[in-house]
């Protein structure tokens, strides 16, 4: 099951992170990311709104494959799960979380910006971590120089990421996609714009899509 959902993130090449206040908003956002052609979610748990979007997403939508972001603890794990979320993301490597999630054997992508959290993942046999706040850490060039002697790890930028820097990402061959929120910015989801989302979704694909060739 995991390297099925890190074989779908790759081929997606986005995953759209996304902060929701109110779950009303769920729908019409899970609706404008599968109609744009990028039906996934990393849905963070930053608001209460959090658990009840990721269900509403997970039930309206089987087709996407939506996963909880900024987990920060076992609980958030648990309620994540049963909320159906399929794959977990946590800005930074906690072991407490990354073990938990292995036990579980749900996918798990932790935050990792220094050799010794890598190490840490490469130890327990993951294969993709999370590169977060990717910008902020020196971007492309970091995980270049990072992922030289990790030669079988591919990383996850996030944090910074837009359709200007996109290709600089995707040129480098260990990055197997890049989280971002350009296309689901708060501001738009919050006035309702749903059709300016799912535009900037069709447009974000496409970019992949020309990039990758």
């Amino acid at each position: 099951m995991v390297s099925e959902i890190e074989k779908k993130i790759e081929e997606l090449g986005i995953v759209p992170v996304v902060v929701l206040q109110d779950a009303k908003d769920a729908k019409p956002l899970g609706e404008a990311l599968c109609k744009g052609g990028l039906p996934c979610a990393e849905v963070t748990f930053r608001t209460a709104a959090a658990k009840d979007c990721i269900r509403i997403m997970a039930e309206e939508f089987p087709q996407m494959l939506v996963g909880a972001g900024t987990v920060l603890t076992t609980k958030q794990v648990d309620e994540a799960l049963l909320a159906g979320a399929k794959f977990i993301v946590s800005p930074g490597f906690d072991p407490e979380v990354v073990d938990y999630c292995l036990e579980k054997q749900v996918p798990v992508f932790p935050g990792c910006i220094t050799p010794s959290e890598i190490a840490q993942a490469v130890k327990r046999g993951l294969r993709v971590v999370k590169f977060f706040p990717a910008q902020q850490f020196g971007g492309v060039s970091t995980i270049k120089a990072l992922s030289a002697p990790y030669t079988g790890l591919k990383f996850m930028p996030t944090g910074g990421v837009s359709a200007a820097n996109l290709k600089d990402y995707f040129g480098c061959k260990a990055v197997t996609a890049c989280g971002g929120s350009w296309m689901v910015k708060g501001d738009l989801v919050a006035e309702g714009k749903f059709d300016e989302i799912q535009r900037l979704t069709e447009e974000a694909v496409k970019l992949v899509n020309e990039i990758r060739g």
